[in-house]
């Protein structure tokens, strides 16, 4: 090969070495930026010059034109990547869940300092000491009093846990605005990479780390599976759902609840929709739905992953009650730790409040029967009791004596019952509580302490007809704290009183944090062996790549030799010719 043509494996091996330390020299440099992966050089022969051929030898006679800086790639594993996502996003879900059951707890377990079991405890002292003196005006005033504190301590628990609801909402859509981003900023990276690498001799790795690391996190906040095309563009179902695809974004709608303002995610292309007269369009979204909350949450359907899912599971749809914990009902608040809590703490409430009346009622001459009213109307196991005031625990006006009453709706109303004679007597009749009612519950929202009571708590009396103490009255209240009657939900068999209901109620929470706090935990353990492997794959190694920044500068340095000695050559040739 000629001289001249000999300095092109020396400027080849200058170039190439060069390129090669630069490429050494940017993974040195971002060895600590998080989503960076590691580049490796990739070098060639240039193309050969044949000299001659013959078909009696081995290979023909070729010189070639020294090496070439073929490529730098990506070091990753797609299995590894598709791993971690799936275990990060199942990791978010039981974070979630466990940030939810520590914000219970503390909701549950204090109230401005002071635990609700104290309130708890001291409305049963108060009973107490109601059946060791009924008729003193000292334990009927400690008995309202705590009576009032125990509504108005359970409304403060009832609103924090509201309020949890709130910011979980809030988090919700700050979370599909955050994925519609992530959704955005893939078809711009998309586009970008296709541009640099459609010719084939760049590669735009760069682009893929910021792309990569994007998947890295929309995998914590949803259950999504990617793919890459032969253009290089990526293609990613959410929930498998077409979220990016195609040079589109299928962004996820929010539909508001009116009633609640919680937030459901949907896909628009799925629902359909009517439009209002100021041209909005109101989204029918049954079966758009982005998450089905009703299948079970199981490792091995795969339905315990990403965050968002958690929080809207945690939330729930609306805000329970006790009538919630119904069977036929229970199945649809049971996944929801919010709601399951609500509803579980509501019931205790509904419990002692609607007992405690009962036991007034009863005293008060209450009974259950079917009645006649004058108009016709027939009212079937009716509670009722007559408008006179022969009982002891009447108000003014002849009704029973109620120590808790709604705030929206009277307890009881006045109606004419036709008697057997065809006379006309005045009764008061209990109203029955109505689930589709909600004004009609006696439930925390809509509850009070009889405003009579509050401002004369004497009207208890706690007397029979003939002024002696009714000691029965007051033992049948004490005696309804200690009944083990009740249970948490219709999946618990455990019967509990009302004064361990509260304590079980606890329990509960924390046996389920606890549980939650485990899995969590060896989830993390999971998604730390996955990244570690995944980092011997795309991680920088500061050794390598000193070792690589040797073996390219000596390779610099040999090049640089090779055009010295050809250049050497070339003069003393030029200069013993003559020339």
């Amino acid at each position: 090969m000629p001289l001249m043509g000999s300095l092109y494996i020396g400027s080849s091996g200058l170039q190439t070495s060069q390129n090669a330390l630069n490429t050494t020299a940017h993974n040195l440099s971002n060895v600590d930026t998080t989503g960076y992966t590691r580049q490796q050089v990739q070098q060639s022969n240039r193309a050969y010059v044949t000299l001659s051929t013959d078909p009696k030898s081995i290979s023909n006679k070729q010189t070639g034109l020294g090496v070439t800086y073929s490529r730098v790639k990506q070091v990753r594993d797609y299995f590894l990547d598709k791993t971690y996502r799936k275990e990060s996003g199942r990791s978010m879900f039981y974070e979630v869940s466990t940030e939810v059951m520590e914000e219970v707890e503390s909701q549950l377990g204090e109230l401005n300092g002071e635990a609700f079991q104290t309130t708890m405890t001291d409305f049963w002292t108060a009973i107490q000491e109601l059946s060791k003196d009924p008729s003193s005006s000292v334990t009927q005033g400690l008995i309202v009093q705590r009576a009032n504190e125990f509504v108005q301590r359970a409304g403060a628990v009832y609103d924090g846990l509201s309020s949890y609801q709130n910011n979980l909402n809030t988090q919700i859509k700050q979370n599909v605005d955050k994925i519609n981003k992530y959704g955005n900023q893939l078809l711009t990276l998309n586009d970008q990479i296709r541009a640099i690498e459609s010719g084939g001799i760049e590669h735009a790795n760069d682009l893929r780390d910021a792309r990569n690391q994007i998947l890295d996190e929309l995998a914590e906040l949803t259950n999504m599976t990617f793919s890459e095309d032969r253009y290089g563009s990526v293609s990613v179902q959410i929930e498998g759902v077409d979220f990016v695809k195609d040079g589109t974004c299928y962004e996820i709608a929010l539909k508001t609840d009116e009633a609640t303002g919680f937030y459901t995610p949907f896909w628009p292309q799925d629902a359909t929709y009517t439009v209002r007269a100021d041209g909005t369009r109101d989204y029918n979204i049954d079966g758009a739905e982005v998450f089905d909350l009703s299948v079970e949450i199981s490792s091995d359907l795969n339905t315990d992953i990403g965050g968002l899912k958690a929080m809207l599971l945690a939330r729930g749809d609306h805000r329970a009650n006790y009538t919630d914990l119904a069977e036929g009902k229970y199945d649809s608040v049971s996944q929801s730790v919010v709601m399951n809590i609500q509803g579980e703490f509501d019931q205790m409430i509904h419990n002692v409040v609607t007992k405690v009346n009962d036991i007034l009622a009863k005293a008060a001459g209450v009974q259950t029967g079917d009645l006649e009213l004058a108009d016709g109307t027939k009212l079937e196991n009716a509670r009722y009791c007559t408008v006179d005031p022969d009982g002891y625990m009447r108000m003014e006006d002849g009704s029973p004596i109620q120590l808790f009453t709604k705030v929206t709706t009277d307890g009881y109303e006045k109606v004419s019952v036709k008697e057997a004679d065809g006379s006309l007597k005045d009764y008061w009749v209990m109203k029955k509580e109505d689930p589709e009612s909600p004004e009609s519950l006696y439930t925390i929202g809509n509850l009070q302490v009889n405003p009579a009571l509050t401002k004369e708590p004497s009207k208890l009396g706690f007397r029979l007809a003939d002024g002696s103490e009714d000691k029965e009255t007051a033992d049948a209240l004490k005696a309804a704290f200690t009944e083990e009657a009740y249970t948490l939900n219709p999946n618990v068999q455990k019967k509990t009183t009302f004064v361990d209901y509260y304590t079980d109620l606890v329990s509960q929470v924390s046996n389920s944090g606890y549980v939650f706090r485990s899995i969590y935990e060896n989830q993390v353990s999971t998604v730390e062996a996955t990244q570690s492997a995944r980092e011997q794959v795309i991680g920088v190694s500061t050794d390598e790549e000193l070792s690589n920044m040797i073996k390219f500068q000596n390779a610099y340095n040999a090049s640089s030799r090779y055009i010295n000695v050809i250049s050497e050559m070339l003069e003393h040739i030029l200069s013993t010719l003559g020339v």
